[in-house]
């Protein structure tokens, strides 16, 4: 089942976030970074900051949050940005992700395109999104809380821009 978080699900997606991004990024990012980073963005304040200023769904399996995912709302010219989506990898490739990308897109319905920025080396997340009809825009050299990082960025077009 996906539906829109509430506040009772802070911890769950504290703990789904930890141990997404402990699985996934081990051996890319080090360790002391990504606490850094997840103690900062995943705290009480910012997931309730969040929940007020963005849209962040949850994935439930038997009513257990078990995947999230985060997107802002569409600006002026169309954008929107999916900033987070993790779901715990005992349940990846199980349709979870797929699921929260169509309740997303289909709550984005006067969207224009969706975009998605991937650490370079994350190649599970880059084959989803490319499956999901992601398209490759760019890669460029960033720093990440001060760690040399590629990153990816990918649009999904939601409603193809009409050529003139």
């Amino acid at each position: 089942m996906i539906r829109p978080m509430k506040a009772e699900d802070i911890g769950h997606v504290q703990q789904i976030a930890r141990i997404t991004w402990n699985e996934t990024y081990q051996g890319i990012i080090p360790e002391d970074i990504q606490m850094n980073f997840l103690s900062r963005t995943y705290s009480h304040a910012m997931l309730q900051k969040r929940m007020e200023k963005t849209c962040v769904l949850i994935a439930e399996c038997e009513g257990v949050p078990i995947g999230f995912l985060n997107y802002t709302k569409e600006d002026e010219d169309g954008d929107s940005e999916l900033t987070a989506m993790y779901i715990l990898p005992d349940y990846q490739q199980t349709g979870y992700g797929k699921q929260l990308m169509e309740y997303a897109l289909h709550s984005l319905r006067t969207a224009k395109q969706l975009f998605v920025y991937v650490d370079g080396r994350n190649e599970t997340a880059r084959a989803f999104y490319e499956k999901q009809g992601f398209e490759l825009l760019d890669e460029f050299d960033e720093y990440f809380e001060g760690f040399p990082v590629v990153t990816a960025q990918y649009v999904y077009y939601i409603h193809e821009p009409i050529l003139v």
